[in-house]
């Protein structure tokens, strides 16, 4: 009995009009074919950032992938997909809980091979690293800021910009527009008068 071939979904995208998806596109279709899959679509980001997932393409890729329209999603190199590690694992790691494998080409990285999988653990475990490295950084500098004196969070309202407040509400005014003409969050007008009453 013969298996179907594997379903596949390419990803391409270049960063600006001047460049061209064609070599990449021309490689990936024929390392599919040498592979024995079956393409199921293209999804192909023209003038796309990296940066972020805010890409067209890309989303309609992540809604087929949901939907469990393929099984595999090849692309040329990481970067291609995403240039942000974070994006990059988090696209991965949802992937993964599809039960879809990940090729990138270039990278020769492959989740359903051994190798793949742990290469991808790897990077992971170095992301969560870096995660726990940016949260110690942060608590360790907001502690050194309460030692020097540094008041953290929202200024306080100034005594007089306040009582212009007081005499506004007294005047039948809304929240919303005393903070408009202030200046001033809403939320924290209301929250310091309902202290105060």
């Amino acid at each position: 009995m013969t298996t179907a071939p594997k379903t596949v979904a390419i990803y391409a995208r270049v960063s600006t009009d001047k460049q061209k998806v064609d070599m990449q596109l021309r490689e990936l279709r024929q390392y599919v074919v040498r592979s024995g899959w079956t393409v199921c679509e293209e999804f192909i980001d023209q003038a796309a950032t990296g940066g972020n997932t805010k890409r067209p393409a890309f989303q309609a890729m992540l809604a087929a992938a949901r939907q469990k329209k393929f099984q595999i999603l090849l692309v040329w190199k990481l970067d291609r997909l995403s240039r942000s590690l974070k994006d990059l694992i988090n696209t991965l790691d949802e992937l993964g809980s599809l039960g879809i494998d990940f090729v990138s080409y270039d990278n020769h990285l492959d989740t359903s091979t051994p190798t793949g999988k742990l290469v991808f653990q790897i990077v992971g475990a170095v992301a969560e690293f870096e995660k726990d490295i940016i949260r110690e950084r942060v608590v360790a500098g907001l502690a050194a800021a309460r030692e020097k004196g540094k008041r953290l969070g929202r200024p306080p309202i100034a005594p007089n910009i306040y009582d212009q407040a007081l005499a506004m509400r007294a005047e039948g005014l809304s929240y919303k527009k005393i903070g408009k003409a202030l200046n001033i969050d809403e939320g924290t007008i209301r929250k310091r008068m309902s202290k105060s009453s």
